[in-house]
């Protein structure tokens, strides 16, 4: 287990690796193997669950408002996944209950809809992403690094038009590709 003055990692999973057969397994396993030795706190993407958001606003037709909001809620449907299948991790909705899990797990996994209505620091529109959720939440942790897992395909056009106003200055990310988890534990210890 990692002491709690270890710095945190935050990681954000793209919602894209369960589209793609064995990445999220792969990815799941890597981080609770690494969470015995770091301290990580996992941002979801929103992957099928705001791709269904997305369509219903493009056929029906949402507010800002509610596309927006909607979306984060498929982030937290996401997180239930990822706190399923990550080994040893525990499902958080708010900051404060990030310390008391990482003591007992090294790892927690982010249902970010309630910190994120409280704050709204973000513009409503599809051009923020998960990507600048994560970016949020590193820098209001004063996280060590932010680590982007995406799927390869993801990686051309690799974070949203929101992600550089939304991270912090100076703060290190890196974009990592699912099939290279090998270099995780690499950029955790760097």
């Amino acid at each position: 287990m990692s002491p709690p003055s270890a710095p945190l990692n935050v990681i954000k999973i793209g919602g894209g690796l369960a589209a793609v057969p064995g990445a999220l397994d792969r990815v799941c396993r890597a981080l609770g193997a690494s969470g015995c030795d770091h301290r990580i706190l996992v941002v979801p993407g929103g992957g099928l669950f705001a791709d269904t958001v997305r369509e219903f606003d493009r056929t029906v037709g949402l507010s800002a408002d509610a596309a927006h909001w909607m979306a984060i809620l498929a982030m937290d449907q996401y997180a239930h996944v990822l706190a399923e299948r990550i080994p040893g991790a525990m499902l958080i909705e708010e900051p404060g209950a990030m310390l008391r899990t990482l003591r007992s797990s090294g790892v927690a996994v982010l249902a970010p809809s309630r910190w994120m209505r409280s704050a709204d620091v973000l513009p409503h529109s599809w051009e923020v992403t998960s990507d600048s959720i994560a970016a949020f939440v590193a820098g209001a942790l004063d996280a060590a690094q932010l680590i982007l897992i995406k799927p390869a395909a993801e990686l051309s056009d690799p974070v949203d038009p929101c992600f550089v106003t939304t991270l912090p200055a100076g703060l290190p990310y890196f974009i990592l590709r699912w099939d290279r988890m090998d270099e995780l534990a690499e950029r955790l210890s760097g």
